[in-house]
C-alpha cells in the first residue's frame, strides 16, 4: 500500500504519518489520486488508530507556480490526467469524512491551494502559526522560496476552487467572509485562523511535533471503537456537504480549465 509517487506513509506503533510531497519529473505521480487511494488502505488497517497529515521540506503543500494561468494545455486535454485528478479529489474528501479514525493536520509551513483543501478536510488542525492559508484558484499571488525554490505566484489563474475549497470553507466560515477567502483569494496565517475559532492550534515553529505528540496521545487513550463511531457522527454534517457540493465544484472547474481565463463578460 505504500509504493506512491507523491506521498509516503510511515508508522509508529498505531499511528500512521501521511507525508506529501512533489511527484519526480516524469514519474507520472497525481497527489490527487495517490491521497486517496492511501487514506482508503489506512481505513482498511485496523492496526492504525490515528493519522498525521503532513508535508516535506518547508511547506504543507503549495500549488506550483507553473500551473498558474496555464489555460487549455495537453494536459486539459488529456481524459487519464482529468481522471485521476478530479476523481483523486472526490475519493480524497470522501474517505477523510469517512474513515472511522481521526486525521490531524499537521500545518508545517504554508497551505496552498489543494493544500489547504485538504487541511480543512481533516478532523483536527495543527499549524505552525506563521504558515499562511490561501486558496490560490481566483488568482491569489503567493511568493516565497519552498524547497530552495522560488515560487513567484501569478495572477493569471481565475478558476472555480473546485478541489475542496469551494465545499469546505462555507462550513467553517459565515457565507461573507468565505467569499472573501474564496473570490478575492484572502490569505489567513494559521495565528489568525486560530484567533477566529477555525483551526485547533497556531504554535511556533519548535512546538509544532510536541502539539501533535500530546493529540495523538489523548486519542489513542480513548476506547477505539468509541472514538471511531463519534467521528462518524460528527462528520455526518461535513459528508452531507460534500455529496451535495463536491461533484459540482469539481465539474465547474474542469469546465473553467478549458476556457480561456481573460474571459471578462458573460454571453
Amino acid at each position: 500500500m505504500d509504493d506512491f509517487k507523491t506521498v509516503t506513509v510511515t508508522y509508529e506503533d498505531q499511528v500512521a504519518t501521511v507525508t506529501m510531497g512533489a511527484a519526480k519529473p516524469g514519474s507520472g505521480g497525481n497527489i490527487h489520486w495517490d491521497l486517496g487511494v492511501a487514506f482508503n488502505a489506512l481505513r482498511d488497517n485496523n492496526a492504525v488508530r490515528v493519522i498525521v497529515l503532513t508535508g516535506a521540506g518547508d511547506n504543507f503543500r503549495i500549488a506550483p507556480s507553473s500551473r498558474q494561468g496555464e489555460g487549455n494545455g495537453e494536459r486539459n486535454r488529456d481524459p487519464a490526467w482529468h481522471w485521476q485528478t478530479f476523481t483523486g479529489i472526490l475519493r480524497t474528501h470522501q474517505v477523510m469524512a469517512e474513515i472511522e479514525k481521526p486525521i490531524i493536520a499537521k500545518v508545517n509551513g504554508d497551505a496552498i491551494g489543494f493544500g489547504q483543501s485538504v487541511m480543512f478536510g481533516c478532523d483536527f488542525i495543527i499549524a505552525r502559526e506563521d504558515a499562511v492559508i490561501m486558496d490560490h484558484h481566483m488568482g491569489g499571488l503567493f511568493e516565497g522560496i519552498y524547497d530552495g525554490v522560488r515560487e513567484p505566484g501569478g495572477s493569471g489563474l481565475s478558476n472555480v476552487p473546485g478541489d475542496g475549497g469551494a465545499a469546505l470553507v462555507p462550513l467553517l466560515m459565515s457565507p461573507y467572509k468565505a467569499k472573501e477567502y474564496l473570490m478575492l483569494t484572502e490569505p489567513y496565517t494559521a495565528r489568525q485562523l486560530a484567533d477566529m475559532n477555525i483551526i485547533n492550534h497556531a504554535v511556533p515553529a519548535d512546538q509544532l511535533d510536541a502539539k501533535v505528540a500530546e493529540f495523538t496521545t489523548r486519542l489513542l487513550s480513548k476506547s477505539a471503537y468509541a472514538l471511531a463511531r463519534t467521528k462518524r457522527i460528527i462528520n455526518r454534517r461535513i459528508v452531507e456537504q460534500l455529496n451535495l457540493t463536491l461533484d459540482a465544484s469539481v465539474a465547474y472547474e474542469m469546465v473553467t480549465m478549458m476556457q480561456p481565463s481573460d474571459i471578462k463578460t458573460l454571453g
